[in-house]
């Protein structure tokens, strides 16, 4: 019978003490996930090119959809915030380089600020991104929709200019109810009536002469199809419902995808961000306790800082691809 020989080292392989291209097992783990979770985001994206690109004729123009800023109300300001908001994300991804640098060089108070100061680039980041989903769930102008679910939008047949429906729609005595599952189709309900009814603004499109309609669809100039004002009644005429804002049913800037992609991948970016806001959260208390100190090392901070970065990559291809592109 032969005698089993364990050497020293493959005590150390079994025992989970090696480490594979240098790196402790904590980090090698936090790879693995990283990689696990960019696959992920990038089954999304590209599901979101996909659908974009068979519906490229209807999609929403991101330039018309982002256009709102704190406090300036009224200021057509495209895509600004957004890129204030990945200034931010980016910005809290330098202080997380100079919070791991200073760990390596066992400086607490440096991690502690640079720390407190990636937490509140965090928060400010998921704050806006909640503000964004406020206003793009509430909407702007509000639009129609007709039967086969396009979408029209209403515009100043002199200036070209988006015009809402509230400057134009006119009261008319009428009993609104609110559908129920009971009524109709048992699986569908509806939570609220629009600001406006449908008669109501139909009555302001024919007490307003200059006004016209533009549908969803693109032109070859790659804006929307604006209609003549013969033509914008003649559509009208298959409207069904007034439309304000977006959700995962009706969308008044297009093809209602684009509403259920925006929701989908911002808010499942919104989650890791916020659940490295709260990781970060407690390694930050951790540092300041000392726990890191008394350890000889600040590894924790270098293993969540790796989520950080993968968090603000992502965010990087998301701007790229959804808003901009």
């Amino acid at each position: 019978m032969e005698a089993t020989v364990t050497t020293a080292t493959e005590e150390k392989v079994w025992s989970g003490g090696n480490e594979p291209l240098g790196a402790s097992y904590g980090k090698m783990m936090m790879w693995f996930f990283i990689v696990s979770d960019a696959l992920t985001f990038s089954g999304f994206l590209v599901a979101y090119g996909f659908s974009r690109f068979k519906f490229i004729e209807t999609w929403p123009i991101a330039d018309e959809v982002f256009t709102h800023f704190p406090f300036l109300h009224g200021v057509d300001a495209p895509m600004y915030y957004v890129a204030l908001m990945t200034f931010i994300l980016i910005f809290s991804s330098v202080t997380m380089v100079l919070a791991v640098d200073a760990g390596h060089q066992m400086k607490k108070t440096k991690v502690t600020w640079y720390m407190l100061l990636t937490i509140i680039g965090g928060l400010v980041f998921v704050g806006s991104q909640a503000w964004e989903w406020k206003n793009f769930i509430k909407g702007e102008y509000g639009a129609v929709e007709l039967k086969s679910g396009r979408i029209l939008q209403f515009l100043d047949g002199t200036t070209g200019e988006r015009v809402a429906i509230s400057e134009f729609a006119v009261p008319v005595a009428s009993d609104r109810v609110t559908h129920q599952s009971k009524d109709g189709v048992w699986y569908q309900s509806e939570s609220g009536l629009p600001t406006y009814s449908l008669e109501e603004v139909l009555a302001g499109f024919e007490a307003n002469k200059n006004l016209v309609v533009r549908t969803e669809r693109l032109n070859e100039e790659g804006e929307k199809t604006v209609l003549s004002r013969a033509e914008s009644e003649e559509r009208l005429t298959q409207a069904v419902m007034v439309v304000e804002g977006a959700n995962l049913v009706h969308n008044e800037y297009g093809n209602r995808l684009f509403a259920d992609f925006f929701f989908f991948i911002t808010g499942f970016h919104g989650f890791h961000v916020f659940s490295g806001v709260v990781l970060n959260i407690i390694i930050f208390f951790n540092v300041i306790l000392g726990t890191y100190e008394r350890r000889g090392h600040y590894e924790m901070v270098e293993k969540v800082g790796l989520y950080w970065h993968f968090v603000d990559l992502v965010w990087v291809f998301v701007f790229t691809f959804f808003y901009l592109v």
